[in-house]
């Protein structure tokens, strides 16, 4: 099965020009017909076309043939696989991978029976010829008979509804977006233009979500934040009366939940990463191109910069003005803006290198303490001997 797209005669495609890839590429008077096979199990890549597209080099059979990917340690025969992190480096000598993809300075301690093609950087060449076979992928278009997409919403060119989904009153959704079964985008919403929203997504009403955006499963924006008021007789509700905005190129995990904001709106800049059950909390703005791995929480009102990197379950209390790259690792609990710069660990946080100083020594407390015991046995000893000549 083949795709065919007409593009613009000024539109630049890398790699056009090189014959041997697996795009045909013609121009004709005023249009590019670009041919491409759908998938890889409809048509092979040569080691050579795989390194030309990636301007690498190839180590062992130019010819050698590929048609799908898999990981190094389950490697078979037809099969793609790449080699990034050291860790991994003794499944190459016993994989049964086709082609591996690995780094220019790359040493073999072993010899090697699959063909190698090196590059710069293997991890981000992987990622390249992954996203090229996703975008090969046909997309769905047209409203699903089953979803209810109210009279006065605005859906862009070849929009996709699945089935059960709910598109309410005033919305607008942009050209070429995909919003699953089961997916709700509430009154006011606005979407922008190629998103992918995954089966069960909530988005609330009035949020405005950007270009590009990705939203996995269960994944809730715009619900309200954690406002009460104590009072004689428990807790009054705060109501939350502003809004989420998720700027472009966002990609937002599974079961994940950004809070509206009480006032204004809460905030996730241009090209975020949060992973599955991340909790961002009310008025709180996740600067652009930070990433936070699973269960982070961040309390209300904080400021993330830019650029950060925050490991699993890392806390951050509410009201912070923290830096931009600030990183933090697993579990990590941070109370405090302060930092020098460096990496943290620990709860409350602290430099990462005297927070793995101080887990040695929490290690050894009971032989310490044991130590101390002795000390003092032995010095309550000498005071008493001292006493008896005395």
């Amino acid at each position: 099965m083949h795709i065919f797209l007409s593009v613009a005669p000024n539109i630049r495609l890398s790699r056009a020009k090189d014959t041997n890839m697996p795009f045909l590429v013609r121009r004709m008077r005023q249009k590019l017909y670009i041919c491409s096979t759908l998938s890889f199990k409809s048509m092979e890549f040569t080691a050579q076309q795989i390194a030309t597209y990636l301007g690498g080099t190839v180590e062992g059979n130019a010819e050698a043939t590929v048609n799908t990917f898999a990981k190094i340690e389950e490697g078979q025969a037809g099969a793609l696989s790449f080699l990034a992190n050291p860790k991994y480096a003794h499944h190459l000598y016993e994989t049964a991978s086709t082609i591996v993809l690995v780094n220019r300075d790359f040493v073999p301690e072993a010899p090697v029976s699959t063909t190698l093609v090196r590059v710069d950087n293997a991890y981000e060449a992987i990622a390249r010829l992954l996203s090229l076979y996703e975008s090969m992928t046909q997309k769905r278009s047209g409203v699903h008979p089953l979803a209810c997409v109210e009279d006065d919403a605005t859906l862009g060119d070849d929009v996709y509804v699945g089935p059960f989904a709910y598109i309410g009153s005033g919305v607008t959704i942009g050209a070429g977006t995909q919003i699953y079964a089961h997916c709700v985008v509430e009154q006011g919403a606005t979407v922008g233009e190629n998103c992918l929203f995954y089966p069960g997504v909530s988005v609330y009403h009035g949020c405005r979500i950007g270009n590009e955006v990705i939203l996995h499963s269960g994944c809730v924006i715009g619900a309200d934040g954690f406002g009460f008021a104590p009072s004689a007789e428990g807790y009054e509700k705060i109501p939350q009366i502003g809004i989420v905005t998720v700027e472009d190129r966002v990609e937002i995990g599974a079961n994940a939940c950004v809070d509206r904001s009480t006032m204004g709106s809460t905030y996730v800049r241009r090209g975020v990463k949060l992973d599955n059950l991340v909790q961002i909390a009310h008025n709180v703005e996740v600067g652009a191109h930070t990433v936070m791995s699973a269960q982070v929480g961040v309390a209300g009102s904080t400021k993330v910069g830019q650029w950060s990197m925050f490991g699993g379950q890392v806390g951050v209390a509410g009201h912070l003005q923290l830096p931009d790259r600030m990183q933090a690792g697993a579990q990590a609990g941070i109370h405090s803006a302060r930092t020098d710069g460096q990496p943290l660990m620990g709860t409350p946080a602290i430099n990462a290198r005297n927070f793995a100083r101080s887990s040695a020594l929490f290690k050894r407390l009971p032989d310490l303490r044991d130590e101390v015991n002795a000390l003092r046995r032995e010095l309550n000893e000498l005071k008493a001997a001292l006493a008896d000549r005395k």
